[in-house]
């Protein structure tokens, strides 16, 4: 496929914020790209080369592309230097001078996105004498052949930002919409089997989406006609939480079909979305939820870590999926010793911990030891104890169907005694009272609260549910839980501030059901002078020439950054609002702590959750 055709979705996609018509752009463009090309233009579409977790990186920086874009352009380095300065977008910079190009080459060709895709791949396997030479060539050598709007998107891929706004949901819906109506020809028994034998009556599936309104029709059968729809895409989403790669699941779909996502499993140094507890704040209503019979486990105010074992080969993952194995050596070598299976998946929380006063360290000192350089100093500064509270994988089978009960009673036979891996067992209980005494003894410990299970639940990849709960601290006086919002952009500051660069942040949080961030506050205070700069600094890194696509926003800032950085703020009440978007405002929000390190942007607080917050504040 040429990489022009490419280019002009990416496009139709930046021109547009509408979640719907991206939605059906996408799909409409999968139709026309063969077997042959589907895996790397569903990397491309994301901005990818490689899978999120591939520790392989393109490794290209700024100043890389501006030689890159100058060489390939015949321009001098300040004029691209002078372009940047004024749009603060590479992409549009290489897309002018492409337009004014001051030499031509007799060699140039048109692209095909298998060209593309290839040259920006090697530039991940260059090292050693020459490195930089060669790829700043592999770059120029496509800008050089590309034309103005190919260059736009080639040098934002390079440098990682797209600026096209596809989420996560919106392929995955996009992927749905584009093989969906094909599976008509499906039988009734096939689809029997595809629901485990619950019949599913099948009409004509042909129409069930308008494309032109970019929703679903009402059928003859819209409730039958939704359910599929539905079971779609959670087959979907069930094989992307398993591999967290879109182009196997486009690839898989292509070759073999529906069913086909079945084969898709958990492996070993391939990461799983983590299941995450939802929050709640009556601990009755929560014990009555659960049914009575509940598992309590500590939890701890650390970051999540999945490890992988596969003989001594052991590797590391955060949350959000990013390889941390170099990060954490004691856990490395813990997991090779003290982990008595030839393969394994364990999920856990690793926390610092202080070996003279036997105390767990806060989350501000513990998160330090999430660095490049400098590790092995940090890690005798502040050592980390691993508590596994889950097993998924074990020599070769998948346990995630297993009760809960099961998983521990797996992880303990597992994982031996060490100083540094331990099983967090829990315990279970039958009793609301039993459950407060717990919540309080945590507390007083110096962790976050307790995670509560259903002792019959399934691990289930990438799940918020009421399978897993949170009960965590709070202050009299103000609201029970902290609330992780999104940084979506800073207002200049004013006086002593204008020194920082940034006086105050606009926040906001996730909305589940349109996939995009809402505001709902401005944050001033809670900051100190040293945090007020780093927040500019690691902003200013992130900042884009305008509105996010995906941000619904009334407020304007001085600067839009794209939505990745986390912080964990404290309020008095929450508020209904006309001013933010979410509908709702934080009153009086300070800063408790930075969180981007070990949580996504959409793995804030939701506006779903922030709603409900709203409506138990006043609960007695």
């Amino acid at each position: 496929m040429l990489y022009k055709q490419l280019a002009e979705v990416y496009s139709e996609l930046e021109s547009t914020s509408k979640r719907l018509k991206k939605t059906y752009i996408i799909a409409n463009f999968l139709k026309n790209v063969s077997e042959k090309d589907i895996e790397h233009i569903t990397y491309l579409i994301q901005g990818l080369i490689f899978p999120l977790w591939e520790e392989k990186k393109i490794g290209f920086s700024t100043q890389l592309m501006k030689k890159a874009i100058a060489s390939s352009t015949g321009s001098s380095l300040k004029e691209v230097e002078g372009l940047w300065k004024k749009t603060g977008d590479l992409g549009l910079v290489a897309e002018d001078l492409s337009r004014q190009r001051k030499q031509k080459t007799l060699f140039s060709k048109e692209l095909t996105t298998k060209k593309v895709f290839d040259n920006l791949r090697t530039l991940a396997t260059l090292e050693g004498i020459g490195t930089v030479n060669k790829k700043i060539s592999l770059v120029s050598e496509l800008l050089t052949s590309a034309s103005p709007i190919e260059a736009r998107y080639i040098t934002r891929t390079v440098l990682e930002q797209l600026r096209i706004g596809v989420a996560e949901g919106t392929l995955r819906d996009s992927i749905v919409w584009c093989y969906f109506p094909k599976l008509e020809k499906i039988s009734n028994k096939e689809y029997d089997k595809l629901k485990n034998g619950k019949k599913l009556k099948v009409n004509s599936l042909e129409e069930i989406k308008d494309y032109e309104n970019y929703e679903l029709i009402e059928t003859e059968d819209e409730k039958n006609a939704r359910e599929i729809y539905n079971f779609f895409i959670k087959k979907v989403q069930k094989a992307y939480d398993l591999c967290n790669d879109f182009s196997l699941v486009t690839k898989t779909l292509v070759e073999k079909g529906i069913k086909g996502l079945d084969g898709i499993k958990i492996k070993v140094h391939t990461p799983i979305q983590v299941m995450l507890p939802i929050r709640v704040e009556n601990l009755e209503e929560s014990f009555k939820d659960l049914g009575g019979k509940i598992q309590i486990e500590q939890k701890f105010d650390g970051f999540r870590v999945q490890i992988h074992k596969d003989g001594d080969n052991i590797r590391l993952f955060s949350r959000n999926l990013e390889e941390t194995t170099l990060m954490f050596p004691e856990i490395m070598e813990a997991a090779k010793i003290q982990i008595k299976a030839k393969t394994a998946i364990l999920d856990s929380e690793a926390i610092g911990f202080n070996p003279i006063s036997e105390e767990f360290l806060p989350f501000q000192e513990t998160t330090q030891r999430r660095r490049k350089y400098g590790i092995d100093e940090m890690s005798k500064k502040i050592p980390l104890k691993a508590f596994a509270f889950d097993i998924l994988y074990k020599n070769g089978k998948s346990l995630i169907d297993l009760p809960q009960t099961e998983r521990l009673k797996e992880l303990e036979k597992v994982l031996g005694d060490g100083d540094v891996l331990f099983v967090e067992k829990g315990e279970q209980i039958d009793d609301p009272k039993k459950l407060q005494e717990l919540l309080d003894e945590s507390i007083a410990e110096g962790l976050e609260g307790l995670v509560v299970k259903r002792p019959d639940s399934k691990y289930e990849a990438g799940a918020r549910n009421f399978n897993w709960v949170k009960l965590k601290r709070h202050s009299n006086g103000e609201l029970k839980d902290t609330i992780d919002v999104v940084i979506l952009g800073y207002i200049f500051g004013k006086g002593k501030r204008s020194d920082f660069g940034a006086g105050a942040l606009l926040v906001g949080v996730y909305d589940k059901s349109s996939d995009e961030f809402v505001t709902v506050s401005k944050i001033g205070t809670g900051l100190t002078d040293v945090e007020f700069r780093e927040i500019h600094r690691r902003a200013d890194k992130i900042k884009v020439d305008k509105k996010p696509a995906r941000v619904n926003s009334k407020l304007v800032p001085s600067v839009w950054i794209r939505p990745s950085i986390v912080i964990e703020v404290l309020a008095d009440e929450i508020t209904k609002s006309p001013n933010h978007t979410a509908g709702l405002a934080l009153r009086f929000p300070r800063l408790i702590k930075f969180r981007e390190a070990d949580k996504k942007a959409e793995d804030a607080t939701t506006l779903k959750e922030l709603q409900e917050m709203y409506n138990q504040q006043y609960k007695k």
